[in-house]
């Protein structure tokens, strides 16, 4: 009788997808419609939504630029624990700016784990029409202040590995260009 083979890195491979935009730029529902994609294909796939990740992960942190960088490092171990484990991390979050973003990927190289970053380029005039949470208006009213895009930076990724223009095609089409990458960088 022979022993089984043991699980080899390369049987299952995972990776992080970091989806970066605006507020309503897209990024949650092309990461919940690739995910469900990806499911129907027998993949291992999780979605670490930027606001449940808020709630629980992060809970107490504010919006300064030191806690968003804390909870985007947060995000970004949980998701380099997810991928080196095989599991696909999509992770639809802001993640503001480049510097935060970097340092993810840098523990990811580090540690072999493949990062792709998608830049969802929604401009701000169709976010805010979009306005899927009402931050938008609420800027506008003066209720709100420090929003992503508007009143507080964000800094567009200069090379990510996909650019997606979310309001030139269907949520179907952006997941298929992100399912795209995946295939064209044997992820998938």
């Amino acid at each position: 009788m022979t022993a089984p083979r043991p699980v080899q890195e390369t049987d299952v491979t995972g990776a992080t997808v970091w989806l970066t935009g605006l507020p309503s730029a897209g990024k949650t529902t092309i990461a919940y419609e690739l995910a469900r994609t990806l499911r129907e294909r027998g993949r291992a796939v999780e979605v670490l939504d930027g606001d449940a990740i808020r709630e629980f992960l992060s809970a107490g942190l504010g919006f300064s630029r030191a806690d968003r960088d804390t909870n985007v490092q947060r995000i970004g171990f949980v998701a380099e624990l997810l991928a080196r484990n095989g599991v696909l991390a999509l992770v639809p979050v802001i993640a503001p700016f480049a510097d935060s973003r970097e340092a993810v990927r840098k523990r990811h190289q580090s540690g072999g784990t493949a990062y792709l970053e998608v830049h969802v380029a929604t401009p701000v005039e169709v976010c805010s029409v979009r306005d899927v949470k009402g931050l938008y208006a609420k800027q506008a009213a003066g209720e709100l202040s420090g929003l992503t895009g508007v009143d507080d930076p964000y800094e567009e990724p200069e090379s990510p590995d996909l650019r997606v223009e979310s309001q030139d095609q269907t949520v179907q089409q952006s997941a298929a260009a992100v399912l795209g990458l995946l295939t064209e960088r044997g992820v998938v």
